[in-house]
């Protein structure tokens, strides 16, 4: 084993399918963006971008794992190289695991842990620069490491695709973050915190357990009260149902993402 990659969650307690991916064969991209690996999420065949036969609980090995938690070996960086600065943003993860895996070495995705990942904070999703940059990387993936004919059709495909998407996004509305919940679940010790939101609030409520019943109200967990593993179990149980926040021990501020194509939201206390 070369390297590691674990479960990860967005801030609505989803998982994230890019946990472990495949390498995007023409096959496989074309799928991707063309939507068939959403209407068949669980094919080994449509789905391969996302590895999507493979369950998302048990512990597998893997061609891609995310760049957002990578463990890797010294040794074998020091083979193959660290991550290409050619990449400005995205598929840089893609470029490390291929050289990885084709050095000889193998890449696991780890089933039995998991981490918070607020998914596409540093660019703004659906947008002709979001499809520039994520699909543009693979465009200079394909140069780099496909033969040249196969590579070249790739490369063709992948900017007719880019075109149209960039259309199809000049028409949609501007996304914006959702608005803050009336209600806040707050779990802490700390009687600051608690008026501090009082402001963003009409109710803040201090609890130590919460039902699944649970709707439409934000969940403020505050380290070390809670523990980021009892925040991560909750967030799975009530996914969707509650805006999630996270507040770090020593610091000033609550940050959430409720959706992974949404802006997340930070409230400063």
């Amino acid at each position: 084993m070369a390297a590691l990659g674990i479960r990860m969650i967005d801030g609505s307690g989803n998982f994230l399918p890019e946990s472990k991916r495949g390498f995007p064969s023409f096959f496989t991209s074309f799928c991707k963006m063309t939507g068939l690996t959403n209407l068949f999420p669980a094919s080994k065949i449509f789905a391969r971008y996302y590895l999507g036969h493979l369950p998302e609980s048990k512990t597998n090995e893997v061609d891609v794992l995310s760049g957002a938690f990578m463990m890797v070996d010294k040794k074998i960086l020091d083979t193959v190289g660290s991550f290409d600065e050619d990449y400005f943003m995205y598929a840089e993860d893609i470029d490390l695991s291929y050289r990885i895996q084709k050095a000889g070495y193998t890449n696991f995705y780890f089933a039995d842990t998991c981490i918070i990942h607020f998914k596409g904070e540093s660019t703004a999703k659906q947008t002709a620069g979001y499809f520039d940059n994520f699909y543009g990387t693979m465009v200079l993936f394909v140069k780099k490491h496909y033969p040249k004919l196969s590579g070249s059709l790739y490369v063709l495909l992948l900017k007719i695709l880019i075109a149209v998407k960039k259309i199809f996004a000049a028409t949609k509305p501007d996304i914006k973050p959702n608005p803050l919940p009336a209600t806040a679940l707050i779990f802490t010790n700390d009687e600051g915190i608690t008026e501090s939101l009082e402001k963003y609030f009409s109710t803040v409520t201090e609890v130590e357990e919460i039902s699944i019943q649970e709707k439409n109200k934000a969940v403020v967990f505050c380290d070390p009260f809670v523990s980021f593993a009892v925040a991560i179990s909750m967030m799975q149980q009530m996914k969707n149902q509650c805006s999630f926040f996270i507040h770090g021990a020593a610091t000033k501020s609550m940050v959430g993402s409720a959706d992974k194509n949404q802006p997340g939201i930070a409230v400063e206390l």
